[in-house]
């Protein structure tokens, strides 16, 4: 697989939602207190079901989100009520997005991506209230997607680059092309910023078909 221009992007082999679970169980098996910052979306479901069966022990993990809808947390559509489905009963604590709460800094950072090449809620396009430092901002992505037409809230960018390590697990041939522009010096995408330049946490890109 075709390596990134930096020494921080790393592509992991295999990359798919096993591989993705075996590094979340890694991190889980660290000793002390530990921050996550989930993704939303189809794949994290996948992946839960993986760790559901480990038997891991989640007490000492604060679970937050990347970014999330702004609807109820039994809206079909809420990224928090699909996270608690999964995990609530594990013993883990959860972290509630709150708009312009500030953001202590993680030990791991999940993100998704999507076709426009868009991480947590930040968008190519977007109105957004802009919040300096590491903090939770609200924006509303330009267009609207049809499949999730709602308002966001979500971590800004230096609030995700808080981390130790990000993750960046996508599907596709067409993702993997788009971050393959990115590496080899598009800087277009709002994952432009966390996959170029020598700042920031070390990327694995966790990808598979």
């Amino acid at each position: 697989m075709t390596e990134a221009n930096t020494p921080r992007v790393r592509w992991a082999t295999p990359g798919d939602a096993a591989a993705v679970a075996d590094r979340i169980a890694a991190e889980l098996a660290k000793p002390g207190e530990k921050r996550l910052a989930m993704t939303g979306g189809s794949t994290p479901l996948k992946v839960f079901a993986l760790l559901k069966d480990r038997g891991l022990d989640w007490r000492g993990a604060t679970l937050a989100l990347t970014d999330d809808r702004r609807v109820p947390d039994d809206h079909p559509a809420s990224n928090f009520g699909k996270l608690f489905a999964a995990l609530g009963d594990s013993g883990a604590k959860f972290e509630r997005l709150e708009e312009g709460a500030p953001v202590a800094p993680f030990d791991l950072v999940w993100l998704g991506m999507g076709e426009d090449g868009h991480v947590a809620s930040l968008f190519p396009t977007m109105q957004a209230l802009v919040r300096p430092g590491a903090t939770v901002i609200a924006t509303t992505p330009i267009p609207l997607p049809p499949e999730a037409p709602f308002d966001r809230l979500t971590l800004t960018a230096r609030a995700l680059k808080a981390t130790k390590e990000v993750i960046l697990v996508v599907t596709g041939a067409s993702k993997k092309a788009l971050i393959e522009d990115v590496l080899a010096g598009n800087a277009d995408y709002p994952v432009s910023d966390f996959l170029r330049g020598a700042d920031g946490p070390p990327v694995t890109i966790y990808w598979s078909e």
